[in-house]
Parts: structure tokens; sequence; C-alpha cells
């Protein structure tokens, strides 16, 4: 499981996109059932240390983009996008958030905004395609506020768009999302007990921002893994 790499769902057209997605669901369903066999081991009345109501926080409402953006229908065809839990609490507070203006075109799969941290930054990933007509200023006022609340006040564009439909059938929710949520926590720990050296806390939590501590190197290989960015 720790050589698991995330699919670009958005490099393929036609019959090889109908692949990847085929692909990508049936290796859900076998890490699934080998994860059942894992926390079967478990006793009766604990909890497997490391699952997602643990560690990070999924809204039931929200749709997710694998580089750990997520969207929130508001109306027809307009949508709030931020950053979800696991990318507040991997990378920390950031110094500043690069937006995007009112009016600007992004596409769903591409760069769509940037968190700077020090001298090292970060791309996050559009999880739609459409035309910017809000931008949270007060989270780009103060960073930390986003993180406190990441999916309701801590929204960072409203976006319109078209094929709204269209854009969310490429995105996780439900059962996927939370398989998807428990894979990537695996992923984690298993890179915080052998090359990345991070700190955890009492109880084997993360400590928040643990990610600022990589070398550059380091850290743009968890960009390039868990943020699906170059």
């Amino acid at each position: 499981m720790e050589d698991f790499s995330y699919v670009d769902l958005f490099a393929t057209k036609g019959i090889e996109y109908i692949l990847v997605i085929g692909f990508f669901l049936i290796f859900i369903i076998y890490w699934q059932f080998l994860d059942k066999r894992e926390k079967a081991t478990v006793a009766v009345g604990t909890k497997a240390a490391g699952t997602p109501d643990e560690w990070f926080h999924l809204a039931k409402n929200a749709f997710y983009h694998p580089g750990h953006s997520w969207v929130i229908p508001e109306s027809k065809n307009i949508v709030k996008i931020g950053i979800d839990d696991f990318a507040h609490k991997l990378l920390g507070k950031p110094d500043s958030i690069n937006l995007p203006g009112i009016g600007t075109r992004i596409e769903q799969g591409e760069n769509g905004w940037q968190m700077l941290f020090g001298s090292k930054s970060i791309n996050l990933l559009s999880p739609v395609s459409g035309e910017i007509v809000g931008v949270n200023k007060d989270g780009i006022n103060s960073p930390e506020s986003i993180m406190q609340d990441p999916y309701d006040k801590g929204w960072l564009l409203k976006v319109r768009v078209p094929k709204l439909k269209s854009n969310l059938k490429n995105l996780l929710t439900g059962r996927m999302a939370i398989a998807w949520m428990e894979n990537t926590v695996f992923t984690l720990r298993g890179k915080m007990t052998r090359d990345l050296g991070l700190v955890m806390q009492d109880g084997g939590l993360p400590v928040s921002g643990f990610a600022r501590q990589l070398a550059p190197d380091n850290w743009e290989q968890l960009a390039e893994e868990f943020f699906l960015s170059n």
C-alpha cells in the first residue's frame, strides 16, 4: 500500500478516462477489503488509530478532488471551493494565499491558487472549471481563519460552473471519499514512520503543520504525491 500513487483523472480522454475510473473503483473496493481484515484485529470498544474521523474531517455535503480541494454547490451553477481539512493540518497556517481575481477562468485539474510558507510554496488544483465570481477576502487577510472552519467560513472562491453536473461526476463523495481519505491516512502513516521522520502528538496523531519541517526535496515530493502538484 505504501507505493500507491494517485492517478490524474483529468489527463485522460474518452475510453482511457473510463478505464482510469474503473481501475480506481476496483482499487478502492480491494483496499476496503484489506482494511476491514486489519481492523478486525482491533479489540472490541477501541478504534483503529488513523481513521479519518480521528485525524481529518470530511464534510458530508462536499465533493473532493484528489488534490485535496473541495466543492460545495450553492445554487444551480454557483459553487464554493476551498481546501480540505487534510491539507490544512498537513501544511499548517500559510503565510499568505495567492488567489486569482474575479472574472478569472480556472480549469478542473489545473493549478487554481498558491499557498506560501516562508520560502516554500505549493499549488493547489482547481476542482471545477468555470469563472470566479467571488473571493474570500477575509481568508486572504487572515489565513489562519480558513483553517478553523475549512468547509464553511474557510471557503476561498465562488465559481460559476456552466457544466456543474459533469464536473461533479469527476469528484469523490460519500463512501468513495471516505475510502480515498482512509488510503491517504494509510500512506501518510507509512511515510511518517519511514522517511519523513515526522513528530507525533500523544496518541499517535500528527502535529498540525508538520510538513513545514521537511527539507525542500521532501517538500516537493509531498506536493507531488498528496496534492498532484509540480
